[in-house]
């Protein structure tokens, strides 16, 4: 599998994704593409998938919610209308739970759960379809984009289903003619967006939100000299990283190391949503630092993480105020290929699979963060987990993945199978037989919308009318499988 998320070694640029052929494959029940604005919101039917080995019901994913007749609908809550007034229509449809902590309490349970509660009653589908209460709901990894032969493509977690997401990103669709994805952290993806295929010069680099639809242009790296008062612009850019945590939904940050032709660079960019401006930082971390590129970067608890080819971890907040440096494990195997990053339950993860040796995959995590002692988690044989013979296996292997929630880590080989090991329980589950899963990004969905100054405060499409369902809809509301 060549480079994609969390992998190390040679990177190379992804194939430019063309808007015009994805449309085709486009669901049929896509949305119409919005008008050319700088920046726009959209709100999608979903149902995320459930999670395999050992990462279960908190819950991961939600079914799709179903439109069904409510005649016969259990008596609570009840649709009765009472006369009096609005107050006590409220507690009459949603029995005696005034509507208020009723919506505390949904806000707070798994996004699968809510979507079966939309079965009820119609009191209770609008009351579940508030955007405000989905934009609460838990969600964790629902499935992986990857390119397929140029095509940008998502896959449900489950390997189940209509895809979660709709990977045309139809949102820009006749503002844009081709893009390639540079990177997903979580739930945003940054791209280079091509007004046309034939001026590869001329691109915009674009965040977006696959889920609601809002994305928005970065402005070009300028700002104005302090001391000159001049305008200062860097280009090109060499290496661009997305930061963004879905506990704090409302911003985003990008960091463009302003390199020279060695690729090495004394000073940092910082973009922040919130301000639409650029702010440039003095390093800290050594003239000689050498990024391994953008598949090899993780945000957590407001820090960006770095790897470098010198066998360290460099790290920078997002004001540009704290810099730090990470040893790598002093038991690094002896092999070719650099190691992977990761982070899982708010821990900073690295693993490596000795493909030069006997195929071992080793993981380390970063339990005294403060002190930055790696702790060797777990090892195991990848060759047998692919069951194959251990000693005979002229395979390579790539661990390219780790779920955000649990022990638990995806690995490909070189050809076409992608599986899921639990370090638990030691279980393996198949997830992908594809040989065209390539540059894979794992992603986790998030529907709240992120500040900005150009933002209107219209967080829902004008085609919302809060009842979800999809077209293959049988009616089920229990199934796992939606």
């Amino acid at each position: 599998m060549p480079p994609g998320v969390g992998g190390g070694g040679e990177q190379r640029s992804p194939p430019a994704i063309c808007l015009r052929d994805l449309a085709e494959d486009a669901p049929s029940n896509s949305p119409s593409p919005f008008p050319a604005t700088k920046m726009k919101k959209q709100e999608h039917a979903t149902s995320l998938p459930t999670a395999p080995g050992g990462c279960t019901e908190r819950d991961h994913s939600p079914s799709t919610g179903n439109r069904v007749c409510d005649k016969d609908a259990p008596s609570f809550p009840s649709t009765e209308v009472a006369s009096e007034s609005k107050q006590e229509q409220e507690q009459q449809s949603f029995g005696s739970l005034p509507e208020g902590p009723l919506v505390e309490i949904l806000s707070r349970v798994p996004y699968r759960s809510l979507c079966r509660f939309k079965c009820v009653s119609k009191p209770w589908l609008a009351l579940c379809s508030d955007p405000d209460i989905r934009k609460s709901c838990p969600q964790t990894l629902s499935g992986f984009f990857y390119d397929d032969r140029g095509r940008f493509r998502f896959r449900n977690l489950s390997g189940k289903g209509s895809p979660l997401v709709d990977a045309s990103l139809p949102f820009w669709l006749g503002i844009y003619d081709c893009f390639t994805v540079e990177q997903c952290c979580g739930s945003l993806l940054l791209c280079r967006c091509l007004e046309s295929r034939h001026k590869e010069d001329e691109f915009d680099y674009v965040v977006c939100n696959p889920m609601t639809g809002q994305w928005t242009v970065l402005p070009p790296v300028i700002w104005v000299d302090q001391e000159e008062g001049d305008i200062v612009c860097f280009e090109p850019i060499m290496d661009i990283f997305l930061g963004f945590d879905a506990a704090a939904p409302s911003r985003f940050v990008v960091f463009v190391p302003m390199t020279n032709i060695s690729c090495e660079f004394s000073e940092m960019a910082i973009y922040s949503s919130e301000t639409g401006r650029w702010t440039p930082v003095q390093s800290e971390w050594g003239y000689k630092t050498i990024l391994v590129g953008n598949s090899e970067c993780v945000f957590m608890n407001g820090i960006m993480h770095l790897s470098t080819h010198y066998c360290t971890i460099v790290t920078v907040d997002t004001e540009g105020k704290v810099w730090r440096e990470i040893n790598m494990p002093d038991d690094l195997p002896s092999c070719s290929g650099l190691p992977s990053i990761g982070q899982s339950q708010g821990r900073l993860f690295m693993w490596q699979v000795d493909n030069d040796n006997d195929r071992q995959l080793y993981v380390w995590v970063l339990e005294d963060y403060a002190g930055a002692n790696w702790t060797l988690k777990h090892t195991v044989n990848v060759s047998e987990l692919f069951g194959r013979q251990r000693g005979e296996d002229d395979m390579s292997y790539k661990g390219f993945a780790l779920h955000p929630d649990c022990n638990l880590i995806f690995i490909a080989d070189d050809e076409e199978t992608a599986v899921s090991y639990d370090m638990d329980n030691q279980q393996v589950h198949v997830i992908c037989t594809d040989p065209e899963f390539q540059d894979v990004l794992p992603y986790t969905p998030c529907f709240a919308e992120w500040s900005s100054d150009d933002d209107d405060g219209d967080c829902s499409s004008d085609d919302d009318d809060g009842d979800w369902y999809s077209d293959d809809d049988d009616g089920d509301c229990s199934s796992d499988d939606h």
